[in-house]
């Protein structure tokens, strides 16, 4: 008897942990992004934008890193371009994601290109310098992709 209740209690704290952990998994979280942005990252023209180029090259400056967290972290309403057309949608605030969340989803997103990983240190300066920020500030923040 005390050997299966070790066992369950084992198994119990497996099943516990497997979440928490999946939760730091940026392939994971973005699943909840590819609703509206395609498991590909390519976006739905007119509606909702790619995240590939303008995105990577974003994640390679100063300005274009905080404005990419912010957008996860405050939500973006348009007009934005990306890829060289315009948006004018609106993406709502992640908010029930973490520091470590939102730095491993963009880094799942700008993975393959040149730019350092986003931390959640870096994530939790830009959150703190954000507190009065709403999407339509942070769309007005979108800086010129590299290259444009």
């Amino acid at each position: 008897m005390m050997q299966r209740l070790t066992i369950l209690l084992a198994l119990a704290g497996l099943a516990a942990a497997g979440p928490a952990m999946a939760a730091d998994d940026g392939a994971t979280i973005y699943k909840r992004c590819a609703a509206c942005h395609l498991a590909n990252g390519a976006g739905v023209p007119g509606a909702f934008p790619p995240l590939k180029t303008d995105v990577r090259a974003l994640a390679g400056t100063p300005a274009g890193r905080r404005y990419l967290a912010l957008v996860v972290i405050r939500g973006v309403s348009g007009p934005i371009t990306v890829e060289g057309k315009a948006y004018r949608g609106m993406m709502p605030a992640q908010a029930g994601l973490n520091d470590a969340q939102v730095a491993a989803v963009l880094n799942h997103v700008v993975r393959g290109g040149s730019a350092k990983a986003f931390t959640p240190r870096e994530i939790a300066g830009y959150r703190a310098g954000s507190a009065a920020l709403n999407s339509a500030a942070v769309g007005r923040l979108q800086p010129a992709a590299a290259g444009k």
